[in-house]
């Protein structure tokens, strides 16, 4: 089984502003694409990845919230939808691979339930809460084409996008 890293996308570029569309079916390929996806994410090193930030506009979610010493406990999301969101909030301190190097908290439901496809095509409905409430409403934003400083005030948004623009900028210089 040959995985590939790929580039993931930073903001501000427009194709992670883009919403993705629901995948047919559960394939070979689209597992490949889930496989790369994961490779992609466990190198960058982060815990969650939309293909929208590889690059593809796919409502397709991969994640693991294993810790730095745990097994590997990788998590694969097929048109995923957010159902009951808990009126109860928690804030998170989040950070994004499109969004380098910036933290800041988030306010989002505490918990939801979450209906998906899993790896195999098959139908799956998860109760989440906590870190993974946070991180699934986090990487589903990005199917919606919002990254997780929109939640921010604008002031701050718009210090975080100039910066990497910046950066950006440096980098192509060299």
């Amino acid at each position: 089984m040959r995985m590939a890293i790929k580039e993931i996308l930073t903001a501000p570029d427009p194709r992670l502003r883009e919403v993705s569309k629901p995948v047919a079916e559960v394939d070979d390929a689209l597992r490949a694409l889930m496989d790369d996806m994961l490779e992609t994410m466990y190198d960058a090193p982060g815990i969650g990845l939309a293909a929208i930030q590889i690059g593809v506009p796919k409502r397709v979610i991969v994640m693991d919230l294993a810790g730095k010493d745990e097994e590997p406990e990788p998590r694969y999301f097929v048109n995923p939808e957010i159902l009951d969101p808990s009126e109860e909030m928690s804030v998170y301190e989040e950070g994004c691979l499109s969004v380098p190097e910036f933290f800041d908290e988030v306010e989002r439901p505490a918990k939801c339930r979450v209906k998906y496809l899993d790896y195999d095509g098959k139908e799956q409905i998860l109760e989440a809460e906590g870190l993974l409430a946070t991180c699934i409403q986090h990487e589903m934003d990005h199917l919606e084409g919002v990254l997780f400083i929109d939640h921010l005030s604008r002031l701050k948004r718009d210090r975080v996008l100039k910066k990497l623009k910046k950066e950006q900028r440096l980098a192509a210089a060299l």
